[in-house]
């Protein structure tokens, strides 16, 4: 009986060897990808802030704007590789209580690396024939201190982030990248030329579009747990002269919605410690007490049979 209790601690101790050794070595690449299904909101908030509106017919300043983007993971057009989000962004002016924007996008992309794929009814806004590349909601798990290429929605190519330098962000050490866009060219626009003192009912200009973006990213996760948004829209003339100011301000993520992604970062980075390190570890050292036990009792249990045999 000794002998047999001996084997069955032995071998349950030898598969918890296994399974901690696949927990430690197998699982962390399975577990660490970017869920199919998420769903988050943040706000990015912006103070004295100028734009023309088109309802007033009017450049307005001063103005408090809010930002508020939806991300909602589409599970069932994922699988194990790619994951696809849509993103809605409604900017409202608070100050003179009108909606400013709206936009919604499509973005699938690889659940590892965070680059962007085509595929699953990509779009940007109501572009759906748009080429996406680079990085799109998410940068990469287990960021590097290295320059990254993140899609522009304006643009609609990818821009350079560059890194440069750590920055903690309530109390969570953040890899810190900033993509600078000169002003480049977007396009055209029509308008009225009394909005730029012109005697002709309508007059053609070149629209400019520019800014910095900042990104403070988690490096296990790759969440950007706060952003802020400088961005500066223009319409110019042949001559290069900006003439009407469309957009001009900066956005900053609100403590509120940077604190939240904060303790989601942290729980998740928890949740992995415990998945791919703690978890195994126990298992290793229960696995090796039982193993080492089991065989312990079944030598000792030999010379216990040989009595009893020899006694019968």
């Amino acid at each position: 009986m000794r002998r047999l209790t001996g084997f069955v601690a032995a071998g349950l101790g030898t598969f918890l060897l296994v399974v901690a050794l696949l927990m430690h070595f197998y699982v962390p690449g399975v577990i660490t990808k970017f869920p199919l299904n998420t769903y988050t909101v943040s706000t990015l908030l912006g103070h004295n802030v100028s734009y023309f509106s088109p309802s007033k017919v009017t450049e307005l300043s001063g103005v408090t704007m809010r930002a508020t983007n939806t991300t909602e993971g589409d599970g069932s057009a994922g699988n194990s590789v790619r994951a696809v989000y849509n993103a809605f962004n409604y900017v409202y002016d608070e100050t003179n209580k009108q909606a400013y924007s709206y936009s919604t996008n499509r973005f699938p992309f690889d659940r590892k690396t965070g680059l962007l794929v085509n595929c699953c009814g990509a779009a940007v806004g109501t572009n759906t024939h748009v080429h996406l590349s680079g990085l799109g909601l998410l940068f990469p798990l287990g960021v590097k201190q290295q320059t990254y290429q993140v899609f522009n929605t304006t643009l609609l190519k990818p821009v350079t982030a560059r890194y440069v330098g750590q920055q903690t962000v309530d109390g969570l050490t953040t890899y810190k990248f900033v993509a600078q866009i000169p002003p480049t060219s977007v396009g055209t626009q029509q308008i009225p030329g009394s909005l730029i003192g012109s005697n002709q009912a309508a007059v053609t200009l070149s629209e400019y579009f520019g800014g910095t973006t900042s990104y403070f990213v988690d490096p296990t996760t790759g969440v950007p747990v706060k952003v802020v948004e400088q961005q500066h829209v223009g319409l110019r003339d042949s001559k290069g002269t900006e003439r009407l100011v469309l957009l001009d301000g900066t956005l900053t993520s609100t403590p509120s919605t940077t604190q939240n992604l904060v303790n989601i970062v942290n729980r998740d980075v928890n949740l992995l410690h415990v998945a791919t390190n703690t978890a195994p570890l126990v298992a290793g050292i229960l696995a090796l007490i039982l193993l080492i036990g089991g065989l312990i009792i079944v030598a000792l249990g030999g010379g216990e049979e040989y009595e009893e045999s020899e006694g019968y």
